[in-house]
């Protein structure tokens, strides 16, 4: 996600530290909710389905999978620039929205995979909770944009829309594809959360955590913990 926090020195940001708290604030809650749905929605009830081997084989891979995607796709943050395989035929705003589908890949995927599992109270949680954390997520790719001053409102509408408006295909297809092969769906589920734990720990905390918010940030993971846990108590 190192394509939300577009603040250098240099910026207009660097005199609105209130601002970047809530931002940072608000990535932590967005990892803590994705954690804890990696676990309550994919990895625990994959488990059971499978056994651990095939789950802990899907984590591996998943964060293989994203791995490759960051290096080898052409794609471009707003931080530190380009990444992947350089491409000059490639506009900057469509390297920009392949960052933004690389990193809510595993989102979109991880609905499907737990729809298609059948526990429908763990995909309802894993829905739920995926929606929420979408809010804040959403908000800093916004608002980051408008902080740089080289985007319009109208294009920081649009990418911050664009970033949730990726995941529901990727769900339809992570859910068809389960159904044409259910034997798969340990090995998936594992993936799904793989893919999820590597974004969470190379991209959102390490960017959270490099403005100086570091405790708001720790705040937040904590907070979206507690909530995806409560909703999985709960429903």
């Amino acid at each position: 996600m190192r394509f939300l926090q577009p603040f250098g020195r240099n910026t207009c940001y660097s005199s609105q530290e209130g601002f970047g708290e809530l931002l940072n604030t608000g990535l932590g809650f967005s990892a803590g909710i994705m954690l804890g749905a990696s676990f309550t929605s994919l990895i625990v009830p994959g488990t059971k389905i499978g056994g651990a081997i095939p789950v802990l084989l899907g984590i591996v891979l998943g964060a293989v999978t994203v791995t490759l995607a960051d290096r080898l796709l052409p794609h471009m943050h707003l931080i530190i620039g380009s990444e992947g395989l350089k491409s000059s035929r490639i506009k900057g705003i469509w390297l920009f929205v392949i960052a933004i589908t690389i990193h809510n890949m595993p989102e979109g995927l991880a609905v499907g995979v737990g729809f298609a599992s059948r526990n429908i109270d763990a995909a309802v949680v894993l829905m739920l909770a995926i929606g929420l954390q979408n809010v804040p997520e959403g908000l800093s790719v916004g608002f980051s944009l408008l902080a740089t001053r080289e985007y319009s409102r109208r294009f920081a509408y649009i990418a911050s829309v664009a970033s949730g408006v990726v995941e529901p295909p990727l769900a339809l297809l992570g859910a068809l594809a389960l159904s044409l092969c259910n034997s798969m769906l340990p090995y998936v589920m594992g993936f799904a959360a793989g893919a999820m734990l590597f974004v969470i720990s190379d991209e959102i905390i390490p960017e959270s955590h490099r403005m100086g918010h570091e405790r708001m940030a720790s705040y937040g993971l904590m907070a979206g913990l507690v909530v995806i846990l409560a909703l999985d108590l709960m429903l």
